[in-house]
């Protein structure tokens, strides 16, 4: 089935041999996104909502560590229906996906809703990237403007992971063959989940009892490489009494994507001369342009740097976060409180890892 948006179109596609039956015009209801969660129903996790507000406003990629009942998978499940709706070029480019893949509903064949795509850690590397005898679209393909939430992150295979680099820098992948080499886009945000240790429970010592040789092995699953490609690092708390009970302080989905509408807004005007829309997308060359700091944020970032022996990279993550952070404020330069929030969202990478 083709869609199609006014007569004129209708006539090229006859024109190219398209047969009539298979072309439609789409109804207003076709276009409209419809989510089942809200993000209301999420209680208490004040810094977790607010490092997913922060990764969907700039489209940082983003890690939950926390133990097991702490509303990791619940939050990533939310997270679509916070993001902007998609332009009707992103629904058809990503109906185009679905429809390679059999995954279209008869009844409602344009894509409208942001997709959310959530793997098995038992997924191979061809079921994340894309491949077969007549290469089909992956995973990462299927995530495309949307989210590929990894649970239990430390459970996939480290030749699994691996195929998420080149598309988590390049937005596609490359799949080649002996007859063909095809290119399929994958423009998605990351966000994955795991625990602190085996058990989850680290560093509640109360409960967990896992060795030090333990949880080392555990959180070392996960490659520096792979660790160089997540913005934001956000522990979750198990929720308590008080905060279940006050559910009246839970923002709606609605009211978040607003505030992240408008952040998008100010970046797209921002870089309407780039290549790129994001924040999270600067390239390396182009931090000091749009990156500024003033002298007190560039005196105390610099004993940051060497207090915590920050790497180039994770550097300029942080100023991409702190970035996202000012726009988010309507402020167009960076202070030293954005810095420092930015800052806090790399912190339990360094615990966890200290590196």
């Amino acid at each position: 089935m083709i869609p199609v948006t006014d007569i004129a179109q209708f006539i090229r596609l006859s024109e190219d041999g398209f047969p009539e039956s298979n072309v439609f015009f789409p109804t207003e209801d076709i276009w409209e996104a419809s989510y089942p969660v809200d993000f209301s129903e999420i209680y208490g996790q004040k810094m977790l909502r607010r490092a997913c507000e922060i990764a969907v406003s700039g489209m940082h990629n983003l890690l939950m560590i926390g133990p097991p009942g702490s509303g990791k998978t619940m939050t990533a499940r939310r997270i679509p229906t916070i993001l902007p709706d998609l332009t009707r070029e992103e629904k058809l480019e990503l109906s185009q996906i679905y429809s390679i893949c059999d995954l279209l509903d008869e009844k409602r064949i344009i894509r409208s809703e942001r997709p959310f795509r959530t793997p098995h850690h038992t997924s191979t590397p061809q079921s994340i990237a894309g491949g077969g005898k007549y290469p089909r679209p992956g995973e990462i393909s299927l995530a495309h403007h949307g989210i590929l939430f990894l649970d239990e992150l430390p459970e996939f295979s480290p030749r699994t992971l691996e195929v998420l680099r080149e598309p988590l820098e390049e937005k596609q992948i490359h799949i080649s063959r002996l007859d063909a080499n095809i290119t399929y886009p994958a423009d998605f945000i990351l966000v994955a989940s795991m625990n602190s240790c085996p058990c989850g429970y680290f560093p509640d010592r109360s409960r967990c009892s896992c060795s030090p040789n333990a949880i080392h092995h555990y959180v070392n699953r996960i490659s520096q490489a792979l660790l160089d490609r997540i913005d934001l690092c956000v522990e979750t708390q198990e929720i308590s009494w008080n905060e279940m009970q006050n559910r009246e302080l839970s923002e709606s989905s609605a009211e978040i994507r607003r505030r992240v509408e408008r952040t998008h807004a100010i970046q797209q005007k921002r870089y309407c001369d780039e290549s790129y829309r994001y924040n999270s997308q600067i390239s390396g060359s182009d931090l000091e342009v749009y990156c500024a700091l003033d002298e007190e944020s560039h005196k105390r970032m610099a004993e940051k740097y060497e207090e915590y022996r920050l790497s180039a990279r994770t550097y300029s993550k942080i100023l991409k976060i702190a970035r996202t952070i000012a726009d988010m404020e309507e402020s167009p330069v960076i202070r030293w409180r954005h810095l420092e929030e930015a800052f806090l969202y790399r912190s339990p990478n360094k615990k966890y890892w200290r590196c």
